[in-house]
């Protein structure tokens, strides 16, 4: 299908979320544009956050992964969610709801301090910065090779075009708005992988059963790893998945921004297992679609592999109707995951950095214009963080975000465990060094992995247990800098 037919189809498809925002948004305030008004249906929330979870990067990586010796391994990780989601539903939210949030990291500031504080929110900006231009400078790239490389349209362009559009649709709304947008984007992007899926099936003449046994023949379904040395053994997988979890969605505020817009506790919770049990059956069907991916590049000779397979074969060796389909459900995984991290970003600033809710003196239209700006300054950032990860062109960046996931959120790990965990007082003056030396001390570590463990093929190698160490180190430096609590009781 030719390249103009399906930007067309990208444009009516922003015009449609484009008039869900403008239904959504009507009277919004401050308060609509960082948590809902407190007023968000759980069940809308939950639908939503599974592709704001999921985002563009699963759309393309998990299943390009099956078949570059990945199988399904991955999906040993989404049993660590399942772990994940339960303590953040049962320990963390109970938490956030009895202070009644509007910035988790709040909790910070009432346990330990400013200091606490604002290195928590800092550490929460830059994480979701990197890790949100990450995921959208993947679904750039595929838009930008498969299509408007055609157009003659540069890389930057269509960045700032994307850009713009999420602008559009966030900028009065906020999460009020999301809460609806992200639905209409999750159904559409599950659409596409099913549709897809269907498709393969067909055209391989297989029944599910049949697409099951090739894909154990050829070593593609192998779901538990058993080598103790290996990145993805079972048990790092699951553990790791339950902390990768625990910080990327419990301690983010995009994340939890959304779940604390429902009205009550009992109703956030159900939320948090209801998406535990929906990620699996998801991730379940990405790695099914990668495994059929694969069968289907092998009986059509085509080479590609990882995050180029599955555009490789929806956009050159699959009907029209399929290419549509395979761009409206990408756009659909792409703009969850950016509008909420720009929203969650304009929200952190404004409440955690600037202050905003403590500055009396402002009334809410000044409020509301500096929020505009810092929307819009985190928009360029996003621009220009995209074209540096174009120049830096990772080949997985799944990896990639989950290796910048275990640097940046492992202080947040480090804070919220040892808050939550003890009882004594932290020296907040000097609560940002652990959290700075720590993160540096798993760099040091990653680095002379091979000098400690061996560097022969098949040497034992850290890989997502690298966010829980990050944590721990976080954790024993603030216990170097606190106290005893001698308070009586």
């Amino acid at each position: 299908m030719s390249a103009p037919i399906l930007f067309a189809f990208v444009i009516l498809y922003f015009l449609v979320l484009l008039a869900v925002a403008k239904i959504t948004g009507k009277n919004s305030n401050n308060m609509s544009f960082f948590i809902g008004n407190k007023n968000s249906n759980w069940m809308l929330v939950a639908f939503g956050m599974i592709g704001t979870s999921l985002s563009g990067v699963t759309f393309v990586s998990v299943p390009g992964a099956v078949g570059n010796g990945g199988a399904f391994y991955y999906l040993q990780i989404t049993f660590g969610y399942l772990i994940g989601y339960v303590a953040i539903a049962y320990v963390l939210l109970p938490i956030y709801y009895k202070m009644n949030l509007t910035s988790i990291y709040n909790y910070l500031e009432n346990r330990f301090g400013i200091g606490a504080y604002k290195t928590g929110a800092s550490f929460f900006i830059l994480s979701r910065t990197l890790g949100a231009t990450a995921r959208l400078y993947l679904v750039v790239k595929i838009l930008q090779v498969f299509i408007l490389d055609n157009m003659g349209v540069p890389f930057w362009a269509t960045t700032l075009v994307i850009l713009i559009m999420i602008l559009l649709y966030t900028y009065e709304g906020g999460v009020k708005t999301i809460v609806w947008t992200d639905t209409l984007q999750t159904s559409g992007m599950l659409l596409g992988l099913i549709i897809c899926s269907i498709y393969i099936l067909s055209s391989l003449h297989f029944s599910v059963f049949d697409a099951l046994e090739a894909m154990e023949a050829k070593g593609l379904s192998t779901v538990l790893d058993f080598n103790v040395n290996s990145k993805s053994f079972f048990l790092k997988q699951i553990i790791g998945g339950a902390f990768v979890t625990l910080t990327m969605t419990g301690l983010d505020q995009e994340m939890m921004q959304k779940n604390i817009s429902v009205k009550t506790l009992k109703d956030a919770q159900k939320n948090m297992i209801t998406i535990g049990f929906t990620m699996m059956i998801a991730i379940s069907l990405f790695l099914f679609l990668g495994g059929l991916l694969s069968l289907f590049a092998a009986q059509n000779n085509v080479t590609a592999v990882g995050d180029t397979l599955f555009p490789t074969l929806a956009l050159n060796h699959m009907p029209p109707y399929i290419s549509i389909i395979f761009i409206l459900a990408l756009i659909s995984a792409l703009f969850p995951s950016a509008d909420g991290a720009i929203t969650a970003l304009t929200s952190s600033f404004c409440i955690d950095i600037l202050g905003m809710q403590k500055q009396e003196a402002w009334d809410e239209a000044k409020r509301k214009k500096i929020r505009q700006r810092v929307h819009l300054t985190f928009a360029f950032l996003f621009l220009l963080l995209v074209l540096v990860f174009k120049w830096i062109d990772n080949k997985s960046i799944i990896d990639l975000i989950l290796k910048i996931a275990s640097y940046t959120y492992g202080p947040l790990l480090g804070l919220f465990a040892f808050g939550i965990l003890t009882k004594r007082v932290l020296k907040d003056k000097w609560s940002f060094l652990p959290c700075f030396l720590a993160p540096a001390l798993c760099l040091l570590l990653d680095y002379i992995q091979p000098y400690l463990f061996g560097s022969a093929p098949g040497s034992f190698r850290i890989g997502q247990e690298l966010l829980i160490i990050n944590g721990l180190f976080t954790f024993l430096g603030l216990w170097a800098i606190s106290m005893p609590n001698t308070e009586k009781k």
